[in-house]
């Protein structure tokens, strides 16, 4: 019996001006190693399809409460009442993440979509079919096809084969990594990518796996791989208050890109968002997110200026 080859998404995006050059169709793909605490896309990290619930689309238990009922492991409830977002009162319904699994069936139930399920299981014909009908847009930009995540390499098969597909198409392509994988999985992908659009998060290795999970020296050790191997790399750096936004620490970014120049084409600076808050509160998630003001203008422009003094090719976005 022949298995299908599939890969969990979370989202497919067309007109994406931000994943790389040109006009591009960003694959999101869901799983990550990383645990980044302002994580601007939260349902990414999880390898599997989850619950979200969205408040502002939610009727109410009163008005709807259709949930309450299906679910079969009694894991939704009547909240405690309390007001929506036009400051009328309502009584929204409270899930059990711990007694949820999953299944989907009060999302069927939802009359309003305010439940519903994050991550889909796609074959690579389904995603070409939605990828094509961006081709004329790539023709004329320059653009083309982005796979991102979470972390994409960390469904191997699923985006090489999907590189491979592009390529017979002749179709730009470009995988967006945190680079914390085995060497022989970016290996695999070099001859059908054109960029890497190359995480790094902090380059203190200690303070990276205290705040993100993991050490930084596989992250570092492929990039220099990479350039070593031809690859092309738009390093994307996000500057996040408390964490990596220091001079000192941005030293340290600049003595490193200056080992990899000649394979970067760009670094890009970006600065840290709160578009990640909301996303979490969907996901019903107990755990608190990294919240703090993005950093002021003035603060990017002199980190850009920092860097440019390494010679280097500075973008803020």
């Amino acid at each position: 019996m022949t298995t299908i080859l599939t890969g969990k998404t979370y989202d497919i995006q067309g007109f994406s001006v931000q994943d790389g050059p040109g006009i591009r169709t960003t694959v999101f793909l869901k799983g990550c190693p990383l645990r980044c605490p302002w994580c601007h896309s939260p349902e990414s990290q999880e390898f599997k399809t989850e619950l979200n619930w969205m408040s502002i689309r939610c009727l109410g238990c009163d008005d709807c409460g259709k949930c309450l009922d299906a679910c079969p492991r009694g894991a939704i409830t009547r909240g405690v009442p309390t007001e929506n977002a036009a400051g009328e009162p309502i009584v929204y319904p409270e899930v059990d993440k711990s007694k949820c699994d999953e299944c989907g069936a009060c999302t069927k139930a939802c009359k309003a979509n305010a439940l519903y399920m994050c991550g889909d299981d796609r074959t690579v014909d389904e995603v070409m079919r939605r990828v094509l009908r961006d081709q004329p847009f790539f023709e004329e930009s320059g653009g083309g096809v982005t796979v991102s995540g979470g972390e994409c390499l960390c469904q191997p098969e699923f985006t090489l084969e999907l590189l491979k597909r592009c390529k017979e198409l002749q179709i730009h392509t470009a995988v967006d990594t945190t680079g914390f994988v085995p060497w022989n999985v970016l290996e695999s992908v070099l001859p059908y990518n054109d960029v890497f659009l190359y995480d790094l998060k902090g380059m203190d290795s200690a303070l990276h796996k205290q705040v993100i999970g993991v050490p930084n020296e596989l992250i570092l050790d492929n990039a220099r791989k990479i350039a070593a191997a031809g690859g092309r790399l738009w390093v994307r750096i996000p500057v996040i208050p408390m964490f990596n936004d220091s001079r000192e620490h941005f030293d340290k970014y600049g003595a490193f890109l200056t080992e990899i120049k000649d394979a970067l084409d760009i670094v890009q600076l970006l600065p840290y968002h709160k578009m990640g808050v909301s996303k979490h509160d969907r996901l019903l998630k107990k755990e608190t997110i990294f919240v703090a003001e993005p950093p002021s203008d003035a603060l990017m422009q002199s980190r850009r200026e920092q860097l440019e003094a390494y010679g280097l090719k500075v973008r803020v976005h």
